[in-house]
């Protein structure tokens, strides 16, 4: 149990690190400071929920894109976080959506991979000592 909710912890500060890394870099994503828990909460349960589901479609119809799961998720749950009001507001073009997602992605993914590297080893090694 208290894997999963370091997990779920992890997820929850990659993706709130995801979508500032957009704000920061793109002129176009916008944060509303007062929105942005619910914009991440969002986004980050519409990412673990759509993933899955999209993986299992695309297995299905369309085997050649299963290695942009992780991009079409994204996204997905990017649209999804900016019909919420006071979150996310992206008022560019197809441009903005594409690197927004790209970068979004890219912080989760690189978060995902390494935050559980750090917290579950420090875990294990304190446990270790016990």
């Amino acid at each position: 149990m208290v894997r999963f909710l370091i997990r779920a912890a992890i997820f929850l500060v990659t993706a709130a690190l995801g979508l500032l890394v957009a704000s920061w870099l793109l002129p176009d994503f916008n944060i509303e400071w007062g929105g942005f828990l619910v914009a991440t909460l969002v986004f980050a349960i519409a990412q673990s929920v759509l993933s899955p589901f999209i993986f299992k479609m695309a297995h299905r119809y369309a085997p050649a894109v299963i290695g942009g799961i992780g991009l079409v998720s994204t996204f997905v749950a990017l649209l999804i976080a900016s019909l919420f009001p006071s979150g996310i507001q992206i008022s560019g073009g197809v441009v903005t959506w594409v690197l927004a997602t790209l970068i979004v992605w890219l912080v989760t993914a690189l978060g995902a991979w390494l935050l559980p590297l750090i917290f579950l080893k420090k875990r294990a090694t304190a446990r270790s000592e016990a």
